[in-house]
């Protein structure tokens, strides 16, 4: 393995313009895009095995496909702006984006993928490293750079988070691979309609100059990304949403199932009493409103995969941290709100669609109770973020505009960002599908979770865990969690 100190050696560096002008004078940033302009830009690449054609070949192909493709994404070549009235705008004035050219044959595909944590040498295949959002002003929105390995490719794309989320960001990415690859007709054309809720009068001041990022940049950290194969979510699935029956401990399931028996001989409970006059004990009247209440929400309220895995992530990692039993902890997830509107807006609306669902809980509550009461919890948070709470949300940002907080404030957060439902490895540029996708330093601080699709599909998942070292220690430990990982 290469040192972590070595850097890859610049090649060239130029800026790609769009190769017919912009049609769009001006988009004004939505109250969704506002609050990204102290997050750092979005960082995600795609790894390859070497094409084979030559290097040059490759960096004309790209520069030319870049082009072509800004084309259908104008606000991606242009600048920030703020008028007099403190709005703030993209201006489509073909300005252009950085392209990179960039040499480090000193790594190899293994070097990449093979360490247990991901190697500092992945950072370095990134363009704007540091950059926060608002420094669209007066720099590119967005940069590519492709890096030679010793055999491989590595393509990165850095674009600013204040003008796309994460499914802006992709369609982007997978525009550019089709355009790459001879596709005449682009097969997702984004929707440039500034239709997210309304056209809001907010304002949000800097006073203090250009804002800051919110967390701690310096702050040590171990990151590594897990894989959960389609059999273990599925199992993760039927855990999380096992009837109370499968759940009781081997002592407690004799006692169910002879009180559901009573039950359906007409025992109704009615406080510790049964209808015919006889008492239940205490644990039998607990059995019996339990059994009878998990049941009626089995059928009713099916955490989905993804909540499932979410909420072991959160036993195992606030296990992990040795919190006391009475400190709060906050798993927030970020979701698409495109299609919780009513009416929905485009799938490939281009901008920030997004809202964050925080769901909080005791840590006694979490380590106390199993997997299914930490996944129902976050299943309703979901399921309730429809269009009146996400109007509520932009009404209550209204009368305090703010930037979005990211970070570990009390050492009890969890922040899951990105999807497994990402069209991440739909980018074949002409030579074939990626071997993994990475991501760069941004927006990553202690409890950061990034979701990537696994890269066999079939519901397969690859969590991109950010952790302080000690907490990284305790969940490589967590049986609980570690069983479900592939190696």
């Amino acid at each position: 393995m290469p040192s972590s100190l070595s850097s890859p050696t610049l090649i060239s560096r130029c800026s790609v313009f769009p190769e017919q002008k912009s049609s769009i004078e001006s988009l004004k940033l939505s109250v969704s895009d506002l609050p990204m302009l102290s997050c750092q830009y979005i960082q995600k690449g795609v790894l390859f095995t070497r094409p084979p054609i030559s290097i040059e070949a490759l960096v004309s192909l790209l520069r030319r496909g870049l082009s072509q493709t800004l084309t259908h994404f104008p606000a991606l070549a242009g600048r920030l702006t703020t008028d007099s009235a403190g709005f703030v705008h993209i201006t489509c004035n073909d300005a252009g984006v950085d392209f990179f050219h960039a040499n480090a044959t000193y790594l190899s595909i293994r070097d990449i993928l093979s360490p247990l944590d991901v190697p500092d040498s992945v950072r370095k295949l990134f363009a704007f490293d540091g950059a926060v959002s608002y420094d669209g002003h007066f720099k590119p929105i967005a940069a590519v750079q492709v890096t030679e390995l010793a055999d491989g490719i590595f393509i990165g794309c850095t674009v600013n988070h204040a003008v796309v989320d994460g499914t802006s960001f992709w369609n982007f990415f997978n525009t550019f691979a089709e355009v790459c690859r001879g596709v005449k007709r682009i097969s997702r054309q984004p929707d440039f309609r500034r239709n997210f809720v309304k056209d809001s009068p907010a304002v949000l001041k800097f006073p203090d100059g250009s804002p800051k990022v919110t967390f701690n940049t310096d702050a040590p950290l171990r990151e590594r990304v897990f894989h959960f194969s389609r059999e273990a979510i599925l199992e993760l699935k039927s855990r999380a949403n096992a009837p109370l029956r499968k759940r009781l401990e081997k002592g407690f399931l004799m006692e169910a199932e002879i009180l559901g028996k009573r039950s359906n001989d007409g025992w109704k409970l009615n406080g510790t009493h049964a209808t015919n006059g006889k008492k239940l004990t205490v644990l039998e009247s607990l059995l019996l409103n339990a059994v009878a209440k998990t049941e009626t929400e089995t059928e009713t309220e099916e955490v989905s995969s993804f909540q499932s895995l979410s909420a072991q992530l959160w036993r195992s990692v606030t296990r992990a941290r040795k919190l006391p039993q009475v400190k709060s902890t906050t798993f927030r997830m970020a979701v698409n709100c495109r299609h919780r509107l009513e009416p929905h807006i485009d799938p490939y609306y281009f901008g920030n669609a997004i809202q964050s669902i925080p769901t909080v809980a005791s840590v006694g509550e979490i380590l106390s109770n199993d997997l299914r009461w930490c996944a129902t919890r976050l299943h309703r948070n979901v399921v309730a973020h429809d269009d009146a709470t996400v109007r509520r949300g932009v009404e209550e940002w209204e009368k305090n505009p703010r930037c979005f907080p990211l970070g570990n404030f009390d050492g009890a957060m969890i922040t899951m960002g990105s999807s497994p439902r990402f069209p991440m490895y739909d980018n074949d540029f002409g030579w074939g599908r990626p071997l993994a996708v990475r991501s760069g330093r941004a927006n990553k601080f202690d409890g950061k979770i990034s979701a990537f699709p696994g890269r066999e599909g079939g519901g397969s998942v690859d969590l991109e865990v950010c952790l302080a070292p000690e907490t990284m220690a305790g969940l490589e430990t967590d049986v609980e969690f570690m069983q479900y990982v592939s190696s």
